[in-house]
């Protein structure tokens, strides 16, 4: 491995001279791809998957951590597994399925077999085979990762032992995890059916940093923009909330520990329905259970960011994202429809349309930022000196009027708070910070920041 810039002068991180910088290289040198995959995402938490989505014994998904295919099953006693989806014989992908439901996972190549616990159960013609004496006493199992938690039916697994609980990795973002799951009355997520891969020819940092990007949106999703000022004047306001009068008006993120961050919005004008909002049913039995306060932030613009690779957007529908790096310029994006488990029809309806509308490829958001993207791939290689872009946000301004830290109950290590267009930029810096970190970690590097 051979980065030719250190990985300290990568990001230029000078609060005290509110500089804050990212070199072109992060983002097009694959030497540091290289590296992003060895010790990010094959070194700490990568979600992998919700319990919903394997509800009943032997259900399965697969996914991937980092480079490393794996397979998730529930087994016969109803536990949750995910093992490295590689035959123990001669490395083949044993399952090569996106889900289904199997007591037996049987390696098309020689027929070795598994049970959905990860055993190998049979290899084909083993008594013909001649092996060696030992071999009967050999692991033939799958490999288990190393750790495997869950919150909230959210399921997370890593590669690397050396990580720390997932409650204390995910810390204060599990408040905004429980926004979400909290709108249900059981408590739980699912995923509406129907998830959509896709490639972009870009970085996956640029994905990372769009989805605590609130600065973009009237420019780069001006025709939504221009839709939604039309809808409204058509009066239908379906799913339509309203902010007390004494709430101060504007936008603002919380930065935690881990790389992890989440922008919000306090709008008096909405310009667009919820579908939370739009059974009133149901509005009100949420209500009763969470209270006024909760309530208010489940009804709020939250863009919830899990380093290194998922979103949770909740805005008039939930999007659950989680992107895969494939180079230095090329990503692959699957995109699910989140939902509460028990909501009305009428809610889950305008739910999905909703999805339809703004997070689907062919929706009115997706296929924008999939152009940006690509079109800052391009600017990226230009050989100039590092960009002005982490610097909104650096001057405290405003600051944070409100009570919003002690209604929610957490301990940001950062915050921001500005005007309704302010679209602060520092709920970037958490990320590239722990990115650093990790990298300066595990090649020795030694930090100064």
């Amino acid at each position: 491995m051979n980065v030719h810039t250190p990985l300290d002068g990568l990001i230029d991180d000078r609060p005290s001279d509110k500089a804050f910088h990212v070199s072109r290289s992060a983002f097009t040198d694959p030497d540091i791809f290289d590296l992003e995959m060895k010790h990010i995402f094959e070194a700490t938490w990568s979600f992998v998957g919700l319990e919903t989505q394997i509800p009943r014994p032997h259900d399965y998904i697969t996914t991937f951590i980092g480079r490393q295919p794996v397979l998730l099953m529930r087994d016969g006693e109803g536990n949750i597994g995910c093992f490295l989806n590689t035959c123990r014989h001669r490395a083949t992908m044993v399952c090569p399925f996106k889900r289904g439901r199997q007591k037996f996972h049987v390696c098309r190549y020689h027929g070795w077999a598994y049970d959905s616990a990860g055993r190998n159960i049979s290899v084909t013609d083993k008594d013909d085979g001649q092996y060696p004496a030992d071999f009967d006493n050999a692991d033939r199992n799958l490999f288990p990762v190393a750790r495997l938690e869950s919150y909230r039916g959210l399921i997370f697994a890593s590669l690397s032992a050396d990580v720390p609980s997932l409650s204390d990795y995910l810390g204060d973002a599990r408040a905004f995890i429980d926004l979400v799951a909290d709108q249900s009355p059981v408590g739980q997520l699912e995923f509406v059916p129907g998830d959509i891969t896709y490639t972009f020819d870009a970085n996956w940092k640029l994905q990372f940093e769009n989805g605590l990007d609130y600065y973009h949106f009237n420019s780069t999703h001006s025709s939504y923009v221009d839709i939604l000022a039309q809808r409204t004047k058509s009066g239908d306001a379906t799913g339509f909330t309203s902010e007390r009068a004494d709430e101060v008006e504007g936008q603002g993120s919380f930065n935690f520990s881990n790389g992890h961050a989440v922008n919000w919005s306090i709008k008096r004008q909405m310009r667009y329905g919820r579908a939370l909002a739009s059974d009133p049913d149901g509005l009100a039995e949420v209500k009763a259970r969470v209270g006024d306060t909760r309530l208010k932030w489940m009804l709020r613009q939250r863009n919830l960011t899990i380093f290194p690779n998922l979103q949770i957007i909740d805005i008039s529908s939930a999007q659950l994202r989680t992107w895969r790096p494939l180079s230095a310029d090329k990503t692959e994006m699957t995109s699910h429809c989140l939902a509460p488990v028990g909501e009305s029809p009428a809610a889950r309806r305008f739910r999905i349309r909703a999805y339809e509308d703004f997070f689907n490829p062919s929706g009115l958001a997706t296929s924008d930022d999939n152009v940006m993207y690509e079109f800052c791939q391009t600017g990226y290689a230009a050989q100039a000196g590092d960009t002005l872009g982490h610097l909104r946000g650096l001057d405290p301004g405003i600051g944070l009027p409100g009570d919003h830290v002690s209604e929610l109950g957490i301990s940001p290590v950062d915050y921001a708070f500005g005007k309704p267009g302010f679209g602060g930029e520092t709920n970037f810096h958490s990320g590239y910070r722990e990115w650093r970190r990790l990298l300066q970690h595990a090649t020795g590097e030694a930090a100064d920041a």
